[in-house]
């Protein structure tokens, strides 16, 4: 049994800032911090930090006032950053600069007299943080169908942004169906997708190719992780989301030739490694990687964090 190894994987910059937003916030202030939801969607990342002095909690109303607070990278509400103002909490604002992105998006269209479509999936937290943040018509879909049933006249002028998590491909039919329905629409283009979520998603698709499984490092709750593995069984692959070495079992990889393995976004490289051993123990040989595209993109941290290299 080999193991092919999907290129790229694990690790956005998004959530190597976030991390590291509270790492050296850790440093330069001292424990505890206060954290708005989980950092990013992974328990092991989750934990690391909690034991290094992070508090996670999940309304603002547990944080001390005046305290160092932390929001997460899948980015809130304009109605959280106002309750943060009002308890005069100390905020740093670790939400992925390509979410950003879609917020400003979001406003702009608005402002121009356009109602806004989000494309992404009810109650994600970035989906949350989204709606919260663009002032007038704003309407969510998960679907073609979900548009077809827009309370919008077809005459009204429209726009859509969507969830960074989602691709190209994930969203090329709703946004198809968009355009079918309303005269006037605009959108971002293909270079406003989330480059993580498209590499990651062409580096599976890649490994579903050439392998009999395809094993997936994430969380349950991670959107993009979820993906990926939906992607692999698309492909004609068998195909595991596991969230650590602990969850793979011999009848995943029964039979297996070829065994791909990836992760999402917010999974740890650590995690990826301490699978690859696990496969080993059931008798894998070889752990190569597959080509793919090389990722050299990342993110400024905020200045006040700048001293703690």
């Amino acid at each position: 049994m080999r193991i092919l190894l999907a290129e790229p994987r694990g690790f956005c910059a998004g959530v190597v800032r976030a991390i590291e937003i509270v790492e050296r916030a850790l440093t330069l202030h001292g424990a505890p911090v206060y954290v708005r939801h989980e950092i990013v969607h992974n328990r092991h990342v989750v934990e690391d930090l909690r034991a290094k002095g992070a508090v996670f909690v999940n309304e603002l109303d547990e944080v001390p006032e005046g305290a160092l607070t932390i929001f997460s990278a899948h980015g809130v509400a304009r109605v959280v950053e106002k309750l943060a103002s009002d308890r005069s909490l100390d905020v740093l604002d670790a939400t992925c600069p390509l979410v950003t992105k879609v917020h400003v998006e979001g406003r702009r269209y608005a402002r121009d007299g356009r109602a806004v479509i989000l494309i992404g999936h009810d109650g994600h937290p970035e989906v949350e943080g989204t709606l919260g943040q663009i002032d007038g018509e704003v309407h969510l879909v998960a679907d073609a169908a979900d548009v077809a049933a827009l309370p919008i006249p077809a005459d009204r002028k429209v726009a859509y942004v969507t969830q960074t998590t989602l691709s190209v491909d994930d969203t090329k039919d709703v946004i198809e169906a968009i355009k079918a329905r309303f005269a006037d629409v605009v959108g971002p283009g293909t270079r406003d997708i989330c480059y993580a979520t498209q590499n990651r998603q062409a580096a599976v698709r890649d490994l579903a190719k050439v392998c009999d499984v395809v094993l997936v490092v994430g969380a349950a709750n991670s959107s993009n992780s979820n993906r990926l593995r939906e992607i692999a069984e698309e492909c004609g692959a068998r195909a595991f989301l596991i969230a650590d070495a602990g969850a793979l079992t011999n009848a995943m990889v029964t039979g297996a030739r070829n065994v791909g393995l990836t992760a999402g976004a917010s999974a740890p490289e650590w995690l990826v490694e301490e699978v690859i051993a696990a496969l080993r123990a059931l008798g894998a040989g070889d752990v190569a990687p597959l080509p793919g595209i090389t990722e050299d993109v990342s993110f400024r941290l905020p200045s006040r964090l700048q001293a703690a290299e």
